[in-house]
């Protein structure tokens, strides 16, 4: 006996409601993503190993596509301000200081006046990228472009210095406690961000025809340090590692010290040069690579 016409139209829709709703669940599911588009699924432990890899890859296929195949590595403190900010900075603590001339505001003013002294290094390090990039600009057989880690600070300087001359700079920031927001200088295309530091240094050095240390802190000295164990141990090839003022690098890390008590070679210390000026160290980088002025 047939059913009601109305009744069974009304059970054939719910059917297939159930069907459609069932269909839906499934493909809400986690399990049904793509997986490269899963992030829960990439985010696993087990998945380092691919997220390594496509770290590395994503910024190794870009430079290739723009055929940056040399570079020059400028590091230091993300803390120096400019010489225009410092400035600033000062004027601000003198009127606090001037308002209510407290302990506290005194030792501000002391800060930014340390801060007012140490802006010499990001006029510096600004000054000698845009000596490269200017180089490399009506040199293209022979172009190196400048590269930071993207940052405030020397970082900062480098890839604006690099701007300040017409030239192209890379940027390769990393996810930090405390956000590290990439600088305004960099070329949108070369600005990169990472968060395993091991596949930054590798971009760092994979293509560096020269390192330029100036002033910093850990993460200064961490790369510098990496950069000579790789060259003394020649697992990478002799570049110029240049430090910035000599006068602060002999304070604060006795290289003879470490001859004298066996742990490195006298040998060793041919890995590292000093200059004082931007202009001496890019000439250091046109002598090792003979290269006209």
């Amino acid at each position: 006996m047939s059913g009601d016409p109305h009744q069974l139209h009304e059970r054939h829709l719910a059917s297939a409601q159930q069907s459609l709703d069932a269909i839906a669940r499934l493909q809400d599911h986690s399990s049904y993503r793509l997986a490269f588009a899963d992030n829960e699924f990439l985010m696993q432990d087990e998945l380092r190993h691919v997220r390594l890899q496509l770290e590395y890859l994503k910024p190794q296929l870009v430079l290739e596509q723009y055929n940056i195949t040399a570079t020059i590595v400028v590091f230091g403190s993300a803390r120096f301000l400019s010489p225009e900010q410092a400035k600033t900075a000062v004027a601000l603590a003198e009127q606090q200081c001037a308002e209510n001339n407290t302990p506290d505001n005194q030792q501000a003013l002391v800060r930014a006046k340390k801060q007012q002294a140490n802006s010499k290094y990001y006029a510096a390090a600004q000054h000698f990228s845009a000596l490269a990039a200017r180089y490399s600009c009506c040199n293209p057989d022979c172009a190196m472009t400048i590269i930071s880690g993207g940052g405030p600070g020397v970082m900062e300087a480098a890839n604006r210095g690099a701007m300040d001359a017409g030239g192209e700079s890379i940027g390769l920031n990393i996810v930090l406690p405390r956000e590290q927001q990439p600088n305004p200088y960099i070329t949108p295309q070369f600005c990169f961000q990472f968060h395993y530091f091991a596949i930054r240094k590798m971009h760092f050095l994979q293509r560096a025809r020269a390192l330029v240390a100036f002033p910093g802190g850990f993460g200064t000295l961490d790369e510098l340090f990496e950069t000579l164990t790789l060259i003394q141990t020649k697992k990478a090839e002799r570049v110029p590692v240049i430090l910035y003022d000599k006068a602060f690098w002999q304070k604060l890390i006795n290289f003879d010290m470490l001859v004298e008590e066996g742990v490195i070679s006298a040998s060793d210390l041919e890995l590292i040069q000093y200059a004082d000026t931007p202009e001496q160290a890019w000439q250091l980088i046109l002598d090792f690579y003979q290269l006209p002025g």
